[in-house]
């Protein structure tokens, strides 16, 4: 096993990259890897309360990532931009929710290497034509200079992303440039690299850790993240039954995305159904956030510190967690990683609705210094 330890002093290089032994004969296989993560990240036990008995729920703390509050996002995009570079693109554009993660941490990454970056993002009707204004994700992206481009929900349901992308590709051909196109959530086969690559981290992590995990469980949003891990703990021998929570669509959805990234990694022994199982977590619907959802993730803040997204791993942990109600005895007695993949910066949007949740929680008063003045 090839050793996977943090080298911090090629942060922001290109290195060549070597695949794992268990992945080289992929059809797809990288050559080079920007270093823009802060890796690998590490892995402890979540102390989530009510679990089934001898159930053990540790994190992989794929949040701390680096990417200014990034996530899963960096891992997909080492590849991408090498790939970028490489091919000597002279701006980025990718697509997204108006909050998106991946479209903020793109931004990031292609600031980093001098790079322009386009954004196309997707808003309600009422606010396409407005200033989209500075909350959440919003406020990195502008500071380091992103234009965007937004497209309203209707628009963008209608045209697709692909044709959304195709179409900015060319006006800015027109104009002399030379963009490379980065897809929703980063979920290229390319991308999928990240995660493969993220598999044997937990491979050695658990060897570290003296342990071996049984479950392997993640957010599910636009796939490539989802078929890495799948993929990953199958070559790699992981030996755990790899669980997806879908944010958005279906299950069979995503079962059919994946077998096309399987395809284009050039693995064919086995259909992603074989690989995963994916749950339906979406609840309302993509970045629609239930009060019970939000209840899990200002509860799991209080008990443990740490910090979950809405979107993304809020709705994952919260589907994970009523399945371990649900079903205790296919979780009792098991080691569940559960790998959280960031985007912070999206609680900001939703800070109308947790302020019922956090009222009575950390209270502010006006201190009495009538004491301190007296020293």
């Amino acid at each position: 096993m090839a050793a996977v330890t943090a080298s911090h002093s090629s942060f922001l290089q290109l290195q060549k990259y070597q695949a794992p032994e268990w992945a080289s004969a992929l059809k797809l296989v990288p050559s080079h890897r920007f270093r823009l993560g802060l890796l690998p990240t590490p892995i402890h036990r979540w102390p989530l309360p009510n679990l089934p008995p001898g159930t053990e729920v540790w994190v992989k703390r794929d949040d701390l990532s680096g990417m200014q509050l990034s996530g899963n996002k960096v891992r997909k995009l080492e590849f991408l931009m090498a790939e970028a570079v490489a091919q000597q693109h002279d701006c980025v554009i990718t697509i997204g929710g108006i909050q998106s993660n991946h479209a903020r941490a793109t931004a990031v990454a292609a600031t980093y290497l001098g790079l322009p970056c386009h954004l196309i993002l997707r808003n309600s009707r009422a606010l396409a034509d407005s200033d989209p204004g500075l909350v959440g994700n919003l406020l990195v992206e502008r500071l380091v200079g992103a234009t965007i481009h937004q497209v309203s929900k209707e628009e963008y349901a209608r045209l697709g992303a692909a044709r959304l992308g195709a179409a900015l590709s060319q006006q800015l051909q027109q104009q002399g440039k030379k963009p490379y196109y980065i897809p929703v959530g980063g979920s290229s086969a390319l991308g999928c690299w990240g995660y493969l690559n993220a598999a044997e981290e937990i491979a050695q992590q658990q060897q570290e850790l003296g342990l071996q995990f049984d479950a392997i469980a993640s957010a599910c949003g636009s796939s490539g993240t989802t078929a890495g891990l799948a993929l990953g703990a199958k070559l790699a021998g992981l030996a755990a039954e790899v669980h997806a929570y879908a944010v958005c669509d279906s299950p069979d959805y995503f079962y059919e995305e994946i077998d096309g990234l399987l395809q284009q990694l050039g693995y064919t022994e086995a259909g992603a159904s074989q690989l995963f199982t994916a749950h339906n977590a979406k609840g309302l619907g993509y970045a629609i956030s239930t009060d019970e959802e939000l209840k899990t993730v200002q509860e799991v803040a209080l008990d443990t510190g740490v910090l979950l997204d809405p979107v993304y791993s809020g709705k994952a942990l919260h589907g994970l967690l009523a399945d371990m109600r649900a079903q205790p005895q296919q979780w009792q007695g098991k080691k569940v990683l559960f790998v959280h993949t960031g985007g912070l910066l999206g609680m900001y949007d939703k800070a109308d609705q947790l302020q019922p949740l956090v009222e009575g929680l950390g209270r502010s008063s006006r201190m009495d210094v009538s004491a301190a003045m007296q020293q």
